[in-house]
């Protein structure tokens, strides 16, 4: 073997690597894209309000503003509004994720006339935006009286969310016959498969929806400022109405530093269940 010549293995090795090289350059790229705008909003929150109206655009802060970050936290009941957008989306993503569930094990392991029509139906309302359903929601939530309290999330919850029926019924499906069989032979009733046997399999496809769910509603703007008064109002609402001049001008400085401190909480959820998060999208439809 001559200096130049290359051990007969090692193009398919070089190959490798370079298919890696590219993999990794392209995965480094689309991090970058992804985390750019909440490292734009950080930068923005930590600086003066002079820089952020200059003229080019200032990148970075000439002295870093940490008072920012203080300043949201202070001025505003920050930990009250953040109570209330956490009993919120606790309350809606529990309900909704157990309703989803078991609707989804109904059309996956039911059978009953109709029932392709009906998922159809429910697969179509996703088409839905919610600007059309919100106007006839508050009419009927304020002739029950439930203006300005929580129930309308525990009645959301209640009635399932046709993406997360979906994740489930997908899971559902691809479940083996055998384990549903084997529970009928023992007596058990469809209820007692679904608590005990089925959604103790479907962990994955549970932290999915949990952190879904959760994530909707704690980013949800308009329905918390239409139902909800100032006091039992979230975060979210708080954030973008209350950081304001006296003659009405957003302090966008402040509105930055505000939204880093409310897009933590989803950040922390997402990294705690992030595992059972990427299985149960992974997992989901497979045999």
């Amino acid at each position: 073997m001559t200096a130049t010549s290359l051990p007969p293995n090692s193009a398919p090795r070089v190959r490798v690597r370079a298919n890696r090289l590219v993999l990794y350059t392209v995965l480094v790229s689309l991090t970058g894209l992804f985390i750019g705008p909440f490292g734009w909003l950080v930068l923005n929150g930590l600086k003066t309000s002079a820089e952020l109206a200059a003229s080019p655009v200032h990148w970075l802060p000439t002295d870093f503003q940490w008072q920012n970050f203080a300043d949201a936290f202070n001025l505003i009941d920050f930990l009250g509004y953040a109570r209330n957008s956490l009993i919120i989306a606790l309350i809606y993503a529990t309900l909704v994720t157990l309703s989803s569930a078991w609707v989804g094990f109904g059309f996956a392991r039911l059978e009953a006339p109709g029932k392709k029509t009906l998922f159809g139906i429910l697969i179509g309302s996703m088409m839905l935006p919610q600007m059309i359903t919100l106007l006839p929601t508050y009419l009927i939530f304020a002739k029950l009286g439930m203006v300005d309290t929580y129930w309308p999330w525990v009645f959301w919850g209640l009635a399932a969310a046709p993406y997360l029926v979906f994740l489930f019924r997908q899971f559902f499906a691809g479940l083996p016959r055998e384990l549903e069989e084997a529970a009928i032979v023992d007596g058990c009733g469809y209820g007692t498969i679904f608590w005990r046997i089925f959604l103790p399999q479907s962990w994955p496809v549970l932290s999915a929806s949990f952190v879904i769910a959760f994530t909707w509603s704690w980013g949800d703007y308009i329905a918390p400022q239409l139902l909800l008064s100032t006091d039992k109002s979230t975060l979210a609402v708080a954030v973008m109405t209350t950081y304001v001049t006296s003659a009405g001008t957003p302090v966008a400085n402040l509105q930055a530093a505000a939204s880093v401190m409310y897009v933590v909480p989803i950040l922390l959820i997402f990294l705690i269940a992030q595992r059972g998060f990427v299985a149960g999208m992974s997992t989901t439809g497979l045999k």
